[in-house]
């Protein structure tokens, strides 16, 4: 290298620590530097820098280090070592590489997925939408007609054994108190063989009424539905709302998440069809080469565990839907069949077996609760999603409505306020048609055609209806409604991001964010061993992060040392039996329950990456075909930002308050699983108070990005669990709870569960 180079090198590198160093966008660009090179793709080890996928010269590598060590004054190391934490706002939202393949206009997509978000018109009765189970910080604060009685329990070999008899209340229509938890009872709670009573109910949100889906009426909110006898949710007789068998986890922060739901099915890979990702060889969408030339077409987008999740519950016969509904026909009830001409391709039937998990909640576990007779009303709520049933029905409905028509919207609101109608209900100037128009990219929903499926599922191009009742045809738009539907909704989550916390300010350097108490429980909650499970700046093992770092798959780092699922743990909450969780299965196989959950168990079938396209990690010692996996009664670790907010706890909600489930860690668990943490009654105050300083005042007040649309809220029924009113269709009339529309500055908020 010459003099002159050299020269060059020390004035830049002078001037550059200059800025740096004396102003505060150089520190602030000094920062994140060092936060990229800690988080993308810069290795430590011992002192020595190991920096990996370089692409730059070795010159320049080695200036970019001298420079970085000089401003911090010390070595590489040091820097490493020393630095203070960065904060989450350091840690970029994990987002598809080939998200532009599909999005036209992001901020389009978010405005799109916010609206289908919270728009009550989404539901088969025009009254429940994706925020009824997730308006209260991003989950659900009701407490009437919220117990699920257990109906995801199984025997020992797995078969199912659905429990239908309420422990808690008796009944459905209970209204919970406070007494009533924990649903493990001890006499003291720090030994748990003071053992008082043990109920394996589940606190959770209740959904749709026990339907059947007849039709959409374009231009109306409510479908066309038959009401069906319900087995386990009535009161004498009469039916009320279906309760979700596992507790609503909060979407705030959860675009972290590798996968989601409790139990991990909603894969990071996004098929644009079900929550299965590539697991499922049938999931096709339909492209456009020109719009008269159709094709159909497998995608793939990865970081999108959100759009798996989102396209989930709009079929779900137990939280949005009537049994049988399809996202197609929910297109239909928002917008008109074109005419068009003559067939042009034929495809056998596709994307049928998917479906039968894609019930929230109940996926894992269909094929074999599937097989309980007396329970088929509700349970074997898939039974009609075969054939011609796709997601298509929803974008059919939808079309043709006003978006968010039966819903204020705040002028004020950050993403809709422009668009927004007030003082009367949904947007102006907007049809949901031209939202997706907006956002997505024409290859995905301009076209002459129409793709026609007949009784038998296949599916034919074509340019005119026939008009047959055998047939359904359906726009390019409607066909793929699932795939909008997943990624504005991804979106939308995606700017849902509590970062800051009090927490957070304390690891940017603001040394007064956190009380002396919250100091100490952050000690204790970093030594004692939360930070296990709830690690990084995510505060969970299941971030798409971590997983980068250490794998999909690896071993407990104590006892026999089992292989795991990375990001999922078995913590002892209730018996594997009363819900298998990541011990379950996708419902994909033909024969058989399907595919297990657990990508460790698929690691040792030698599926793993015929079913998630890539080589499993090789674990140390190597994976023996034989040894004990940790999945059955596994479930994701949840991100704690807000936990204060988010109760009742734990994937049954078995627990009520922050007290009650440090209490459990402290004795080490219910049923024999953790090491007891022993905690002194000083030491569970701070913890409980460290918990506390990990809320977002945004969140509690609902600022923006929190802010939100009016919202009505099914809030159990008049009456109680013993008496309800017929609505004269066997349905029970609903308490609706208003959920008033916020703007940027947010408002008071909702009050926490059972306050």
């Amino acid at each position: 290298m010459g003099i002159i180079p050299i020269i060059s090198l020390v004035v830049f590198i002078t001037g550059l620590s200059t800025y740096l160093l004396l102003t505060s966008k150089g520190r602030f660009l000094l920062k994140s530097l060092v936060t990229k090179i800690k988080h993308q793709g810069w290795r430590f080890r011992t002192g020595q820098l190991n920096y990996l996928r370089s692409r730059f010269s070795t010159t320049i590598t080695i200036a970019a280090i001298i420079m970085v060590a000089v401003i911090a004054g010390n070595t590489v190391s040091a820097q490493v070592t020393a630095s203070p934490p960065v904060s989450l706002k350091s840690v970029s939202v994990p987002e598809p590489n080939n998200l532009g393949d599909f999005v036209k206009d992001k901020v389009a997509a978010i405005k799109l997925g916010k609206t289908l978000f919270w728009d009550m018109q989404v539901g088969s009765d025009g009254q429940t939408s994706c925020a009824s189970c997730h308006f209260h910080a991003g989950a659900d604060n009701r407490s009437k007609n919220q117990i699920n009685p257990g109906l995801l329990r199984v025997n020992a070999d797995g078969t199912a054994n659905p429990d239908t008899a309420f422990d808690v209340g008796g009944a459905p229509n209970y209204q919970l108190k406070p007494g009533d938890f924990p649903f493990h009872k001890l006499s003291n709670p720090n030994d748990p063989t003071t053992l008082v009573s043990d109920r394996n109910d589940i606190s959770s949100s209740q959904g749709a009424f026990n339907t059947k889906f007849v039709n959409v009426t374009p231009g109306s909110a409510q479908d066309q539905v038959i009401n069906e006898p319900d087995p386990v949710f009535n009161v004498k007789g009469t039916n009320v709302r279906r309760v979700q068998p596992r507790n609503t986890p909060t979407v705030i922060n959860a675009a972290f998440n590798f996968r989601n739901f409790w139990n991990g099915r909603a894969q990071n890979i996004f098929n644009g069809v079900n929550p299965f990702g590539l697991r499922d060889p049938n999931a096709f969408v339909v492209k456009a080469q020109n719009p008269n030339q159709l094709e159909f077409v497998k995608i793939s987008l990865n970081n999108s565990s959100l759009a798996s999740q989102a396209v989930g519950p709009p079929l779900s016969s137990t939280e949005l839907s009537s049994d049988g509904r399809t996202f197609q026909e929910i297109g239909d009830k928002f917008g008109q069949v074109n005419n068009g001409g003559s067939v042009s391709n034929l495809i056998p039937d596709i994307s049928l077996g998917p479906l039968l998990s894609s019930v929230e909640q109940i996926g894992d576990n269909v094929a074999q609760i599937g097989n309980t007779k007396s329970l088929s009303g509700l349970l074997q709520n898939i039974a009609s999603l075969s054939g011609t049933k796709l997601p298509r029905i929803l974008a059919q409905k939808l079309s043709s409505l006003r978006p968010l028509g039966k819903q204020l919207v705040h002028p004020q609101d950050s993403v809709l306020g422009a668009n927004s109608k007030w003082p009367q209900p949904g947007l102006k100037d907007k049809t949901y048609e031209q939202l997706v128009q907006n956002a997505f990219k024409p290859v995905w929903w301009n076209s002459n055609q129409l793709i026609q499926v007949d009784a038998q599922g296949r599916r034919t191009f074509v340019n005119t209806p026939d008009n047959s009742s055998q047939t359904s045809e359906y726009t390019l738009l409607e066909y793929n409604f699932s795939l909008f539907f997943g990624l504005a909704i991804q979106l939308y989550e995606a700017t849902l991001i509590a970062d800051d916390t009090p927490y957070d300010r304390f690891l940017e350097g603001n040394t007064n964010a956190l009380t002396v108490q919250q100091q100490q429980g952050k000690k204790l909650f970093e030594g004692k061993g939360c930070i296990g499970c709830h690690s990084g700046l995510e505060l969970t093992g299941a971030s798409v992060s971590n997983v980068a770092q250490t794998g999909r798959i690896g071993r407990v780092p104590f006892g026999a040392k089992s292989p795991e699922d990375t990001g999922f743990f078995k913590i002892g909450v209730r018996p594997a039996t009363d819900d298998p969780g990541l011990g379950g299965s996708d419902g994909l196989s033909a024969n058989g329950p399907g595919n297990p959950l657990s990508e460790a168990r698929l690691a040792q079938l030698g599926t793993f990456k015929n079913l998630l396209g890539e080589n499993p990690p090789i674990l140390t010692p190597p994976l023996n075909l034989n040894e004990s996996v940790v999945a059955d009664g596994a479930f994701k670790a949840p991100g704690l930002r807000n936990v204060e907010l988010t109760a009742p706890y734990f994937h049954n909600g078995g627990q009520a308050t922050l007290e009650q489930v440090v209490d459990f860690y402290s004795r080490g668990g219910d049923f024999g699983v953790l090491p007891p943490l022993n905690l002194s009654p000083v030491e569970k105050q701070q913890l409980v108070a460290f918990l506390k300083g990990l809320t977002d005042e945004r969140v509690l007040h609902d600022k923006a990005p929190f802010d939100h649309p009016q919202l009505f809220v099914p809030n159990g029924h008049p009456g109680n669990s013993t008496s309800v009113t017929n609505d004269g269709t066997g349905k029970a009339t609903d308490s609706l709870l208003e959920i008033p529309a916020v703007g940027r500055n947010g408002g008071a908020g909702t009050r926490n569960f059972l306050n």
